[in-house]
């Protein structure tokens, strides 16, 4: 892949990139529910202002992504999108 590929792919302008990703995916170690509030929350206000959130959360949809926060959503908002139970 070209040089020029990578540095305009959507993912390369996501504001995400910038952060500290374990904000974004939960702990293999379980956590709370006012943990995960939390930890969503963050991450959602850094998607919020991100220019590539729409491509972002197309792209969970599409590969039907089971963890994390993606274009702003958490895999049940992003299931609840969809119809999958």
């Amino acid at each position: 892949m070209s040089a020029v590929v990578v540095a305009t792919s959507w993912e390369s302008r996501a504001l995400c990139r910038e952060a500290d990703a374990r904000g974004f995916v939960p702990p293999m170690s379980g956590e709370s529910a006012d943990e995960r509030r939390v930890r969503e929350s963050a991450a959602k206000r850094i998607c919020a202002d991100c220019p590539v959130r729409r491509e972002c959360l197309e792209y969970a949809l599409r590969v039907r992504e089971p963890f994390g926060i993606w274009g702003g959503l958490n895999e049940t908002e992003r299931r609840a999108l969809t119809g999958a139970a």
